[in-house]
């Protein structure tokens, strides 16, 4: 197994950020033929999406999260800036993690598919990601 840890800033706001890239590195680096990738966060506020990008459905992510958790005081995990409780539900919806495979040395993504880091803690700007290479 092969594991790379990818650090991220977010610039303190909320973001939707393609990692394809870097995940395809990580697998071409590796030498692995067939497998799996796993793309891990370790954090409580931060998830792993695998969406379409650069047409909207980025900006579409973060505006249904929006409108599923909103920033107001409802939340009873309260410390933080206004509405910081929704980012420990975001998880429930948007999983801290992604297993996909690899097929002869590439991830086997979907034409339209991308590797996504989604992040709503407005608090908390410096992240990380955990990439992990499994197979022969």
């Amino acid at each position: 197994m092969v594991t790379t840890v990818l650090d991220i800033t977010t610039g303190r706001r909320e973001v939707v950020l393609d990692i394809t890239r870097e995940c395809e590195r990580v697998v071409s680096e590796s030498g692995v033929q067939s497998g799996l990738l796993n793309v891990f966060v370790p954090h409580a506020t931060a998830g792993i999406a695998v969406i379409e990008t650069g047409a909207g459905s980025d900006d579409d992510l973060l505006a249904a999260l929006d409108d599923l958790l909103p920033a107001d005081d409802r939340w009873r995990h309260a410390h933080g800036t206004r509405g910081h409780g929704r980012t420990h539900v975001m998880p429930a919806i948007v999983p801290p993690h992604a297993t996909l495979p690899i097929v002869d040395g590439r991830l086997a993504l979907g034409t339209w598919q991308s590797v996504c880091f989604v992040d709503l803690n407005v608090d908390n700007p410096e992240r990380q990601v955990r990439i992990s290479v499994l197979g022969d």
